[in-house]
């Protein structure tokens, strides 16, 4: 169980005497093997603060591939998890640019931390005293105020809000047991222009949102859906972003053409990136790049040339889904490792692979999916990461 943080322990953590305690403890390895041992450590070292500078540095070492600066961050468990990667901020504080903005939702200050250098006028709120007080000192250019959500304070600022997506100790899709509800923010916002950062799993076709709809994935992973308002949006009803950790980004909307063939596999089957793919964007991203689709259902594209950035597989041949079939092929062509991908069709990867008792040496990739009502499978060469 997480270390409960007091407002004792965060004026203690900002001052000279806990800056220099943590420096300290920076030399316990916490591991799962060492923690019971470095905790008794650290109780003789640190006495009654012990549990707050081990919570501390435990956290900070978890956030430092999540946000910029985090050795000097302070948190707690429950804001760490829900924080916006400094990347994911940093994009939308790009897109904010020249606003005032209050984010209403301020937690420890992730938001924050990206607005302040881009934004004239930058102001965070929430009812947590504890994350409140902690967002004082990561962000000490923004204007904090404890005030609920669903009671604007502020006039003439985009309102951003990050609505916490667990109800009753579990995640939620639905948007009205986010924390506060989401229908509850629009209304408490009508006329304003907002921004409200959501779970990608939200049945967008549901919303009756009329501005935009953002998917942002980083480093190949979604992350996020953002609903903007029109105000603040840029003419799109849906995005797609995709974001890498090196800075690099682009990025596909529906204000862009559609138009794409139906037509036999070409060299390559590429993967879209999943904002791409959640976003509802397969179509319009195909059409940029030249390429065609398998089936009009199915996400998968294929084309001739890999566009850049994307993950695409080499296609060797293409066999009838059947185990003796796809076994026989694999066999053939010496496999050993299997990557398999799966979509319109009811596979478990893990247990077809089990079934498929591979003993080769060359690394393959394996692509079910469905062309009409038909299920195929591709065996390609193996791909390399992200940007193959």
């Amino acid at each position: 169980m997480s270390y409960s943080f007091g407002r004792a322990d965060v004026t203690y953590l900002s001052g000279a005497d806990g800056a220099a305690a943590l420096v300290t403890a920076q030399d316990l390895p916490l591991t799962k093997a060492s923690l019971l041992r470095d905790i008794e450590t650290a109780r003789a070292r640190f006495g009654s603060q012990s549990g707050a500078i081990v919570e501390t540095v435990r956290l900070r070492r978890r956030a430092l591939t999540k946000l910029d600066g985090a050795a000097h961050w302070l948190l707690t468990d429950d804001a760490l998890q829900q924080a916006t990667p400094s990347a994911v901020a940093r994009h939308r504080a790009a897109r904010l640019r020249g606003h005032r903005v209050h984010d209403v939702t301020c937690s420890i200050g992730a938001e924050l931390a990206e607005l302040v250098p881009v934004c004239p006028i930058v102001v965070g709120s929430d009812l947590d005293p504890v994350r409140l007080a902690m967002a004082a000192g990561n962000v000490p250019g923004a204007g904090l105020v404890r005030a609920d959500a669903l009671g604007p304070c502020t006039r003439a600022t985009v309102v951003l809000a990050d609505p916490a997506r667990r109800a009753d100790g579990s995640r939620t899709h639905d948007p009205a047991k986010l924390q506060p509800p989401l229908p509850d923010l629009i209304e408490a916002y009508a006329g304003r222009d907002l921004v409200v950062k959501c779970a990608p799993g939200l049945d967008f076709d549901r919303l009756d949102w009329p501005g935009e709809i953002e998917v942002v994935s980083l480093d190949g992973a979604v992350r996020e859906a953002c609903l903007w308002s029109p105000g603040p949006a840029a003419g799109a009803r849906r995005r797609a972003s995709v974001l890498d950790s090196d800075g690099t980004a682009w990025e596909v909307t529906d204000a862009e053409p559609d138009e794409l063939e139906q037509r036999p596999p070409g060299a390559w089957i590429v993967n879209p990136d999943g904002a791409v793919v959640r976003a509802g964007l397969v179509r319009h991203y195909g059409a940029r790049h030249g390429l065609w689709q398998l089936d009009p259902r199915i996400a998968y594209l294929t084309g001739d040339a890999v566009p850049p950035g994307a993950r695409g597989f080499r296609v060797l041949s293409q066999v009838k889904f059947a185990e003796k079939a796809i076994r026989a092929e694999l066999s053939r062509l010496d496999c050993g490792a299997l990557e398999i991908l799966v979509r319109g069709v009811d596979v478990d990867p893990d247990r077809l692979r089990a079934k498929l008792k591979l003993r080769g040496a060359i690394p393959h990739a394996l692509i079910v999916t469905r062309i009409g009502r038909t299920a195929t499978a591709f065996v390609c060469a193996a791909a390399p990461g992200r940007g193959g």
